[in-house]
């Protein structure tokens, strides 16, 4: 029989694939979240609330992997000072919370942790290629981070294998951030945002899922990895590119800085910033993307044929 897996975020963009994922494969899994009860058939349900500190012990019975996928959407909501601390606390305090529950249970069986992170560490780096040992950004999106596998990291002295996936745009047809990029064009209000030389990292969902069972099959992987094509895209050749699987063309100018600044205020990195992210590490390892290129990926998702 295989292991049990307890995944936070279990019903997000992420979540929802990859534990039917793990179903399929044999392994029992266990989520977390505010509902007792459980919308995924085969998969047992544990309330928690992180700001009150309060989780069910029983989450972790017989588990040997946790994987921690929960946080408040970066761009759900515009970035009050409220809603800042929110993103921070919704990724930090939660795996805050599950440590202090493996440190305080004697017959704990954990044996790793495997968390989401983001690209958002890098902060706005132009076309600078950037490998897991680039040093992080200074602006919000990078704090976040950084806060976030600091916390992962606070287990790190117990005999617990830690691997950091930094993510970058998930490819879903399931919504997430295609489902706001496809939008506008589909109405014939597409257009590049920005100069459109920023860099967009991205990764289609089925890669991101078999990159997560990976991480947690093979004992060797170690470490913070970039979650992204070996093929980013600059904003101009993915708003294009997206055009064309669409059947759509673009037609509006490019949307300036200074109006998506004015906008979204500070928000405005989570499109504006360039980061051109190296898949090398993951790949060196033997793991293996089946969409490398971007123009596959969304035909694969949206089920149609392009023209060249």
């Amino acid at each position: 029989m295989n292991k049990t897996v307890l995944i936070t975020g279990g019903s997000g963009l992420i979540g929802k694939p990859l534990t039917k994922a793990l179903l399929e494969k044999g392994y029992g899994v266990h989520h977390l979240s505010r509902s007792k009860n459980s919308k995924i058939e085969g998969v047992k349900n544990f309330q928690w609330d992180i700001h009150s500190g309060k989780i069910d012990p029983g989450c972790i019975e017989n588990v040997e992997s946790v994987i921690h996928l929960s946080g408040e959407g970066i761009a759900s909501k515009p970035w009050t000072q409220k809603q800042k601390k929110e993103l921070i606390n919704s990724r930090v305090k939660s795996i805050q919370l599950i440590y202090k529950l493996i440190r305080e249970t004697p017959q704990a069986a954990v044996k790793e942790v495997i968390s989401a992170s983001g690209v958002g560490f890098y902060g706005d780096r132009a076309d600078e290629l950037l490998t897991e040992t680039s040093i992080p950004g200074t602006d919000f999106l990078a704090h976040i981070c950084i806060e976030w596998e600091n916390a992962v990291d606070e287990i790190a002295n117990q005999s617990i294998r830690l691997v950091k996936l930094r993510t970058g745009v998930v490819l879903s047809p399931e919504g997430g951030a295609l489902a706001k990029m496809d939008k506008p064009i589909k109405t014939g209000f597409g257009a590049v945002l920005g100069s459109g030389k920023q860099w967009m990292p991205w990764i289609h969902i089925d890669d991101m899922v078999a990159l997560y069972l990976y991480a947690l099959e093979n004992k060797s992987i170690n470490g913070t990895f970039n979650a992204a094509s070996p093929q980013p895209e600059t904003n101009q050749a993915f708003t294009t590119c997206l055009a064309k699987v669409l059947g759509k063309r673009i037609l509006l100018p490019a949307v300036p800085p200074l109006i998506l600044r004015i906008i979204l205020g500070e928000m405005c990195a989570v499109v504006l910033n360039s980061t051109k992210t190296s898949a090398e590490k993951i790949i060196d390892t033997g793991f293996k993307f089946t969409f490398t290129d971007l123009e596959s990926a969304l035909t694969n998702i949206y089920g149609q044929t392009t023209t060249s």
